[in-house]
């Protein structure tokens, strides 16, 4: 399909040079692992997929990478995170294994969901958890907020390391939605300290942004409607998602208000592992490819002289190595014993 001439969206302004003051080599280098890791993870998931070692649904991460990775640099672990079915990079950001991750996209005991979960569900102890249904987890992550207000208000309930902000990931397709507007507008009444990041990768299952969404510069134009301050990100760069992800954390900071950022990306992949993208060209995706944010990484650490291509390649053989294993593991692992599937079940 053509796509509709739309106007230039007001992308955040960065300076590269000052995040790579400010990050320093040693952690610039472990966000490219992190970055890579991802990508190998999803590469290597797919094909396990297709060889029918997984089952179920499964959304890749694949063009992404940049945006939950830089998040994660600026606001630290220590937060509520959740995010839509399409989680496997938050998770593995959020310190969950390569081993637990694989594992339980083949549905074995030793996963992190205990083989119960599959592609869409994974968690950890800041995560809460990725979410199936578009839109459902919203108000999730808007009561996560209210209970960071809440603790701060009554200093009994505080915890020893408390959260900052509630971090809510969710897809262009998701603004249409009843609960994203009603999870706005409760969050900008009581200011609840909650940032909502819409990935937008321009397509919510195969239909275009242009045809399901009325505006465009989602955050800017929706966001003053809740009163609330709207942002744009390069989702393809890391350095300016840092650069605006560290602006907007200081701000909720500050004002406990609520904030809504549109990250302007693209997914390389289809909706899930059974779509076949059909409706966008090979020209078209080999032209978003250009701009691939590993890509873009390797070449702004490489005009710093923090890395060049051949460190890139053996880190990239690092992470491939250690998602093969992960691989291994999962193959090794037992299948659950039915004995236990209503373990966890609180309702008949």
């Amino acid at each position: 399909m053509t796509r509709a001439k739309k106007t230039e969206p007001h992308i955040f302004s960065h300076d590269p040079e000052k995040v790579v003051e400010e990050l320093g080599k040693e952690q610039l280098i472990q966000s490219l692992k992190q970055m890579l890791l991802i990508r190998n993870f999803e590469i290597r998931a797919e094909s396990a997929y297709l060889k029918g070692k997984v089952g179920g649904f499964f959304h890749s991460y694949q063009g992404q990478e940049a945006v939950q990775t830089a998040a994660l640099a600026v606001m630290g672990k220590n937060q509520w995170w959740i995010t839509t079915y399409r989680c496997h990079a938050l998770a593995l950001l959020l310190d969950a294994t390569p081993d637990e991750l694989m594992a339980e996209l083949y549905g074995r005991e030793t996963g992190n969901a205990l083989g119960r979960g599959g592609s869409m569900h994974f968690f950890t102890e800041e995560m809460l958890g990725g979410y199936g249904i578009v839109g459902g987890h919203i108000p999730i992550a808007t009561g996560a907020a209210f209970a960071i207000k809440y603790k701060k208000k009554f200093p009994k309930t505080q915890e020893e390391h408390p959260k900052d902000v509630a971090v809510c990931f969710l897809g262009d397709g998701a603004v249409a939605q009843g609960a994203f507007h009603e999870s706005l507008n409760i969050a900008a009444l009581w200011d609840l300290p909650c940032i909502y990041v819409i990935e937008n990768n321009e397509w919510g299952m195969g239909t275009h942004v242009d045809r399901a969404i009325s505006v465009d510069s989602i955050a800017e134009r929706k966001a003053p409607g809740y009163g609330m301050k709207g942002y744009t990100f390069d989702g393809m760069d890391f350095f300016n998602c840092y650069a605006g992800f560290k602006h907007v954390f200081e701000e909720v900071k500050e004002t406990a208000r609520p904030v809504l950022i549109e990250v302007k990306t693209e997914r390389f992949k289809g909706h899930s592992i059974s779509d076949p993208a059909v409706y966008r060209s090979k020209e078209e995706l080999a032209h978003f490819m250009e701009r691939d944010p590993l890509l873009i990484m390797l070449k702004t650490l490489s005009s710093f002289r923090i890395t060049d291509d051949e460190k890139y390649q053996a880190i990239d053989k690092e992470q491939k190595e250690i998602v093969m294993a992960a691989m291994k593991f999962a193959d090794d692992s037992a299948w659950p014993d039915p004995i236990h599937l209503e373990e966890g079940v609180f309702a008949p």
